[in-house]
């Protein structure tokens, strides 16, 4: 899906008041969260690349919390940007 701040998806399908956008930056696909309900997130966080997700899902493993790669989807990221790039 598509809006005037970019390519998204919901990261947490059955809330559809959370956005996940992606983009492509250089080699790195990056990810920004959006949501209704905190209007401030998308100004005070900006664009993750994936490498640090990466690095983060493994602090979190060694904690056994959330992992954030459940959240930020490398797969569903790469699809998006790549339909993208064919939209004339």
């Amino acid at each position: 899906m598509k809006d005037d701040r970019g390519i998204f998806y919901y990261p947490f399908p059955g809330n559809k008041r959370v956005r996940m956008y992606v983009q492509k930056n250089g080699n790195d696909i990056c990810f920004r969260l959006w949501n209704t309900d905190d209007s401030e997130l998308w100004e005070k966080h900006g664009w993750v690349p994936y490498d640090a997700i990466c690095q983060a899902s493994e602090m979190y493993k060694k904690k056994g919390v959330f992992d954030p790669k459940g959240a930020y989807d490398i797969k569903i990221a790469e699809v998006l940007i790549k339909e993208e790039s064919k939209t004339p």
